[in-house]
């Protein structure tokens, strides 16, 4: 009976240490699940380890994601195909990092997840550019949901409506406000009215620069306010920043990270000078597949290193999607001649489908990392207490057991 006492104590120290591991592991978690629901990825820093956009193209025959003839969102100027495009081989390529696999894309899952919420792309046509990507990203899964469409200058949306989702797109080439004054249209660096329409969504995707270099017949404005410092020009790299640094006030100011998820959609490069991927053509025209490896011959622009300053101050955790290098190497992927209407060659925008497929997939890759639905804490949760459960019936059954074998 004395061993059979013995053999019952260890058999019960055990059941209680092994107890106390898994409540342990259930209280860490549940603290990292939290954890993780809130940690911002600043510039390079990515969650789990992988740089999702360090890596280089590959060669996928699985690709596109969709036929940008069945999608009914796209503009003239995006369809390349449809005005002509004579190539089909810049459709075949895949980013893949190099730490790591990128997720496919899953539009019913992203529906599932983000239903009945609000996410609004704002910017210029740049943004135009990824929301109808999404769009069609999205519609390619679910073919047969009900969809409204709603296409206007300053506001647009899509919404799946069995979902309850609504993509948005708040079109703005500076971010900060141009308002008409007596002198004229006035860029005003330390302005952000138009924000409120940002207010009450679930997730903001922010983008601008290509606007900031425009001059002449191009550039909306006339004067350029600074505080109270009105000027006619200034260095538009400091403009730029001093606009972005409004932005961020802004986000610091509006926005509550528990309810808001903030993306800045890097600086998304041009195809204009065959000098900065070492080739003698003048631009992006004839250009049929993208440069090798993973660096780009011309650098990091400017704007870049100025997002990157901005986003390291701003106290809000704001994800920057760092698309800029990846989108570099893509000098085969702009509309060049075939963009519809758009006169001239447009190295400036991109194919649908086409490159900005590839940022919504590290979009969706960065929501994986960052977002855990509350479904899947749940099931951790639930997964934790079923053995917690198991354990304690064995602990009460221990006395009966003894008593079975004394």
């Amino acid at each position: 009976m004395g061993f059979g006492l013995q053999a019952l104590s260890t058999l019960f120290l055990q059941a209680l240490s092994f107890l106390l591991i898994v409540s342990l592991f259930f209280q860490e978690a549940r603290t990292e699940l939290v954890h993780n629901n809130g940690t911002g990825l600043r510039g390079r820093e990515i969650l789990s380890g992988c740089n999702l956009f360090q890596g280089q193209w590959v060669v996928d025959p699985s690709y596109p994601l969709y036929d940008s003839s069945r999608c009914p969102f796209i503009d003239p100027e995006f369809d390349c195909l449809k005005y002509g495009r004579p190539d089909k081989q810049y459709l075949k390529y895949s980013w893949k990092p190099d730490s790591c696999n990128l997720p496919r894309f899953n539009g019913m899952e992203f529906l599932r997840t983000w239903r009945g919420k609000k996410i609004m792309f704002v910017g210029d046509s740049l943004s135009l550019n990824q929301w109808q990507s999404l769009a069609c990203m999205i519609h390619a899964s679910v073919p047969n949901t009900r969809t409204k469409f709603d296409r206007q200058d300053t506001l647009s949306s899509v919404t799946f409506e069995d979902y309850g989702v609504t993509l948005f797109l708040y079109h703005t080439t500076y971010l900060v406000d141009i308002v008409r004054e007596n002198i004229g249209r006035v860029l005003k660096l330390n302005s952000i009215q138009a924000g409120n329409a940002w207010k009450g969504m679930d997730m903001l995707i922010f983008n601008t620069w290509h606007w900031w270099t425009h001059k002449g017949k191009s550039q909306p404005w006339d004067y350029v306010q600074d505080g109270s410092t009105i000027s006619k020009d200034m260095d538009r790299l400091i403009a730029f920043y001093k606009g972005l640094t409004t932005w961020a006030r802004w986000v610091d100011f509006n926005v509550d990270p528990s309810k808001t998820k903030v993306f800045f959609q890097g600086i998304s490069p041009t195809h204009y000078e065959g000098k900065e991927w070492s080739s003698s053509k003048k631009d992006c025209y004839g250009e049929l597949q993208p440069l090798s490896g993973s660096t780009y011959p011309a650098g990091e622009p400017a704007a870049a290193i100025v997002v990157g300053k901005v986003l390291s101050r701003i106290k809000k955790p704001v994800y920057l999607l760092d698309i800029t290098t990846l989108s570099q190497l893509r000098k085969d992927a702009h509309p060049s001649t075939y963009g519809g209407t758009h006169s001239g060659v447009d190295c400036s925008h991109w194919c649908l489908a086409g490159l900005p497929d590839t940022w919504n997939q590290l979009l969706y890759a960065a929501l994986l990392m960052i977002h855990v639905p509350r479904s899947s804490m749940g099931h951790a949760m639930k997964g934790c207490m079923c053995w917690m459960s198991c354990m304690f019936l064995i602990l009460l059954l221990l006395p009966l057991i003894y008593l079975l074998f004394i």
